[in-house]
């Protein structure tokens, strides 16, 4: 009888990846003598798993709350003895201990966040007020915001990918989608193996955050235009149901395959191109570790037999 294999989906971090299994998650980091650190956790439990919408709301807010644990977990590990504490640094350890560093990534967290709201939900709603004022728009208003969202999403994973840290965690990302179709392909874990796969995928993030955009301007259209300000709170309110429709959405695209499925899934796939890079083989080495620390053993012995 053959093993059944294990769902397997991943998210790229600082030098590292997470790879998340239906019961536990692992964080593989490259450390700067060049070992890989593994850690294996435990899944949280997420409620409401077998009612449509509600799981797509629960599980988004559990990645993101996993997500950047993860990746402040990583900045940890891949940048130890890297930097030098400032006076800031030491204020905080002398008024908080062992907390500054969660304080820290709590502050940057809502930082972030605050950003992202600025970004693609009261910008595009601004543009387009501004442009109704030169021109009467009516009902296209709705249609120049969210065009003005795309763009701005766009712009936004094209000059971050100009970066070279984030151009190196894109290069993970690849490494995990890489890494990932080669298991579900049933090949053994092998660096060479891995990088004769594509480093796109149907159900990564990028493709959730898109079917996220496209959702919301189809149900922001029915949302009242009152004014700029109250637009924006109104997509605040109105953002967990849209995170649970992509969630189904994107559930069904990474289950069926079909012409829906495929016209569905493309322009997640292309945007990829923007957010995934060819990893190096170091990087692919990174992913394997992470895999293989959420597999039972019989099935890392076997593959390894295998390549013997």
């Amino acid at each position: 009888m053959a093993d059944k294999k294990v769902s397997i989906g991943g998210q790229a971090l600082i030098e590292g990846i997470m790879m998340k299994s239906p019961e536990q998650y692992s964080i593989a980091v490259r450390k700067p003598d060049g070992g890989i650190d593994v850690q294996v956790f435990d899944n949280n439990k997420v409620k409401f798993q077998k009612i449509p919408i509600l799981r797509g709301m629960m599980n988004f807010f559990d990645a993101l709350v996993t997500g950047y644990k993860c990746l402040m977990h990583s900045a940890e590990i891949a940048m130890e003895g890297d930097f030098e504490e400032d006076k800031f640094d030491l204020w905080l350890k002398k008024h908080f201990g062992e907390k500054s560093g969660e304080i820290i990534s709590m502050v940057a967290g809502v930082l972030g966040g605050g950003l992202a709201l600025v970004l693609f939900m009261v910008l595009p709603t601004t543009i387009a007020g501004l442009v109704d004022k030169v021109i009467p728009l009516g009902s296209m208003k709705t249609v120049v915001e969210g065009v003005s969202k795309l763009v701005i999403f766009v712009l936004y994973l094209w000059l971050v990918s100009k970066m070279e840290d984030i151009r190196r965690t894109f290069c993970y990302h690849g490494a995990e989608h890489k890494t990932i179709a080669c298991y579900e392909a049933g090949e053994p874990l092998t660096v060479e193996n891995v990088k004769k796969y594509t480093r796109f995928h149907p159900r990564c993030g990028t493709s959730m955050m898109f079917i996220i955009l496209i959702v919301s301007i189809i149900v922001f259209s029915f949302v009242p235009w009152k004014g700029t300000l109250s637009r924006a709170l109104m997509k605040v309110v109105f953002l967990p149901v849209v995170v649970g429709i992509s969630y189904e959405i994107l559930r069904y695209t990474g289950r069926h395959t079909n012409a829906c499925t495929k016209l569905l899934a493309a322009p997640g796939l292309w945007f990829q191109r923007l957010t995934t890079n060819e990893p190096e083989d170091d990087m692919i080495e990174v992913a394997i570790a992470s895999v293989n620390a959420l597999l039972p053993q019989t099935i890392i012995n076997k593959e390894e037999n295998t390549d013997d």
